[in-house]
């Protein structure tokens, strides 16, 4: 635990200051509320059932925006998703481990796998999100953390969601809602890696942790804001 600390965190004890500035969420580059695009995408109606709301329907998005911990603490507060499991994907190596991903020689990326029922979040609001929870412009980096283990990346389940997000990443370049293009890569799913147990709800079982605090909760505080009438009660 004490390694894992230090990897994501262990210049905050001593440079506090400096981590204010460049670890304020890294997301300079999130586009204004008032996006028409993201508006869209935002208010996309889930999908229509006549089934039980308590009936087990469930689907997958897989989407890697820098650091998991700080993806996984975002998406869990979005009403109609079930479930985020962090974990590796996209690389080029078997079992991959933290250590190894963070090294970057095993080509995965820090990514989730986001749970969600259809019928009370679409996969366009779930896209709209990734794009709100990080800034899809940095070619890999997110704040402070660089390496392609930190890339921006769309892991398409079928051949909706590849469509989908080609669609909406096209409309928000065109309608430059960012200072900058996007550079989200939109890939094929393949084998998805859980990590290891200390990286399921992290910022749950930390929250006092500088990285947690300094980080986490500014970024999901902004997250919070934005999807505030979709949010769990």
């Amino acid at each position: 635990m004490q390694s894992i600390y230090i990897l994501k965190s262990g210049i905050f004890s001593c440079m506090l200051l400096l981590l204010l500035t460049q670890f304020s969420c890294g997301q300079q580059g999130l586009p204004a509320p008032h996006s028409k695009t993201l508006q869209q995408m935002m208010h996309s109606k889930a999908m229509a059932s006549g089934n039980s709301r308590d009936a087990a329907i469930r689907d997958t998005a897989t989407f890697a925006a820098g650091c998991f911990w700080c993806v996984e603490e975002q998406f869990r507060q979005l009403d109609g998703v079930l479930d985020v499991v962090s974990g590796y994907t996209g690389g080029h190596t078997t079992n991959p481990g933290y250590h190894s991903v963070s090294g970057g020689t095993t080509g995965h990326a820090e990514a989730c796998n986001i749970i969600y029922d259809p019928r009370r979040i679409s996969y366009d609001a779930l896209l709209a999100a990734f794009f709100v929870a990080h800034d899809p412009t940095t070619l890999n980096r997110q704040g402070n953390d660089a390496g392609t283990q930190y890339r921006s990346a769309v892991f398409y389940h079928n051949s909706m969601q590849r469509t989908l997000a080609a669609y909406y990443i096209k409309r928000l370049n065109e309608e430059k809602a960012y200072p900058l293009p996007i550079v989200t890569a939109v890939e094929p799913f393949s084998v998805f890696y859980r990590a290891e147990a200390v990286h399921q709800d992290y910022y749950v079982n930390n929250p006092e942790v500088p990285y947690c605090r300094m980080v986490i909760k500014p970024k999901r505080d902004k997250f919070r804001e934005v999807f505030k009438d979709r949010l769990k009660q």
